[in-house]
C-alpha cells in the first residue's frame, strides 16, 4: 500500500517514522491466514494462550522505556498518562490469562434435572477485528487483542490512524512472545477504507 510519514503531534518537524497503509489485498491475505488458523489456534488450549499472554505483559515490561516514548512522542501523552497506559497494557494480559483460564479451561457444569448432565464448552467464534482509539493507543489496543486471543480467536488489529508505531510494536511483542504470525496480523489504514473492509466482510466472527 501506501506510505505515510507520520510526524510527531507536538512538533511537526519531527519524523517519528513510517508506515505503509494496508490495501484490499494485504486485507484478503490477512484474512485468508487468520480464517485458516481459527481452528488449531482454539484447539491450542486455554492453558497454552494464557501463558503466551503472560509472556506478552512480562515483554510489555521489559521493553517500558521505549513503549512510554513512543506513547509520548507519537501519541502526545504525559510522561504519568503514559506510564498509567503501559500499567494498564500490562494488566489486561494478566487479567485476561486468568479469564481464560477460568471460562476457557474446562467445561462448566450446568444446573439440570436428576439424571441428566449438561456441560457448557466455551470455544473461539473465528476471526475478530479489533480497531482501537487513537486516545489509548497502547493500552486499549493491547487489551483488545488479549481479549480476543485469550478466548481463542485470530485477530485483524486495525489501529487509529494516529498511532501504527506504537500498535506495531506491541504487534511485534505478541509475536516474540509466541503467538503465531497467522494468528496475530497487524493492518495499518483508514478506517472508512480498510476498517469497513475488514469488518464487513462475511468471515468476521466479531468486532472489538
Amino acid at each position: 500500500g501506501q506510505e505515510k510519514e507520520i510526524k510527531k503531534p507536538s512538533d511537526h518537524r519531527v519524523t517519528m517514522g513510517f508506515v505503509t497503509l494496508s490495501n484490499f489485498d494485504a486485507v484478503e491475505q490477512a484474512m485468508r491466514s487468520a480464517h485458516s488458523a481459527r481452528h488449531y489456534w482454539d484447539a491450542a488450549g486455554a492453558e497454552k494462550r494464557a501463558q503466551l499472554l503472560e509472556k506478552t505483559a512480562q515483554l510489555l515490561e521489559l521493553n517500558r522505556t521505549e513503549l512510554v516514548a513512543l506513547c509520548i512522542k507519537e501519541a502526545g501523552k504525559t510522561l504519568r498518562d503514559s506510564i498509567a497506559e503501559l500499567r494498564e497494557a500490562v494488566d489486561f494480559c494478566y487479567y485476561y490469562a486468568q479469564q481464560a483460564r477460568r471460562d476457557f479451561a474446562s467445561p462448566k457444569i450446568m444446573p439440570s434435572v436428576t439424571g441428566e448432565t449438561n456441560r457448557l464448552h466455551l470455544h473461539g467464534r473465528g476471526i475478530f477485528a479489533c480497531i482501537s482509539p487513537w486516545n489509548f493507543p497502547l493500552a486499549i489496543f493491547t487489551g483488545q487483542v488479549a481479549a480476543a486471543l485469550a478466548a481463542g480467536n485470530t485477530v485483524l488489529a486495525k489501529p487509529s490512524s494516529q498511532t501504527p508505531i506504537i500498535a506495531y510494536r506491541v504487534i511485534r511483542i505478541f509475536h516474540k512472545a509466541g503467538v503465531p504470525l497467522d494468528v496475530l496480523h497487524l493492518l495499518p489504514g483508514d478506517g472508512k477504507t480498510i476498517g469497513n473492509k475488514i469488518i464487513c466482510d462475511p468471515r468476521m466472527a466479531g468486532v472489538v
